[in-house]
C-alpha cells in the first residue's frame, strides 16, 4: 500500500483574506496531521481492507466537520460577520476528502467500506 500525499489546495488558500496567514498555517499544519496519522494506520494495518476501515472512519470525521463549518456559514452572515473561514475550512474538508480517493489503490476498498457501513446501518435500523 503506497503512502498517502495531502495539500492544502491552491485556490483554498488564496481565497483567503490577505491578514490570513496564520489560518493558511492552521490548514497547512491541520493536512499534514491527518497526512500523518492515516499513513501511520496504512502502515500498522494488515489489510487493504483494515487501512479502509481506518481511512473511511477519517473520511466520516471530515465530512463531520465540512458539515459543521457549512452550518456557521448562514449563521456568520446573519451576524454581519464574513464567512470566509468557515468557507474555506468547509472547503478543504471536502477536497481532503476527494484528494484521498485519488489515490487509485484505495478508491475501491473505500467504496467497498462504505457501501458495507451503509448496508450494516440498513440493517440496524430496520431490526
Amino acid at each position: 500500500m503506497d503512502e498517502l500525499s495531502l495539500a492544502v489546495p491552491r485556490p483554498i488558500l488564496d481565497a483567503l483574506p490577505a491578514d490570513g496567514d496564520d489560518a493558511a498555517e492552521d490548514m497547512r499544519q491541520a493536512v499534514a496531521g491527518w497526512e500523518r496519522r492515516l499513513n501511520n494506520a496504512i502502515e500498522d494495518a494488515d489489510s487493504e481492507s483494515e487501512a479502509a476501515e481506518y481511512v473511511v472512519d477519517a473520511i466520516e470525521r471530515m465530512e463531520s466537520r465540512r458539515e459543521r463549518f457549512d452550518e456557521f456559514v448562514p449563521e456568520l452572515r446573519a451576524w454581519g460577520q464574513s464567512p470566509i473561514y468557515a468557507i474555506a475550512w468547509r472547503n478543504l474538508y471536502a477536497d481532503l476528502v476527494g484528494q484521498l480517493y485519488e489515490h487509485e489503490w484505495l478508491a475501491d476498498a473505500l467504496d467497498r467500506e462504505r457501501n458495507q457501513r451503509l448496508v450494516e446501518d440498513g440493517i440496524r435500523f430496520q431490526g
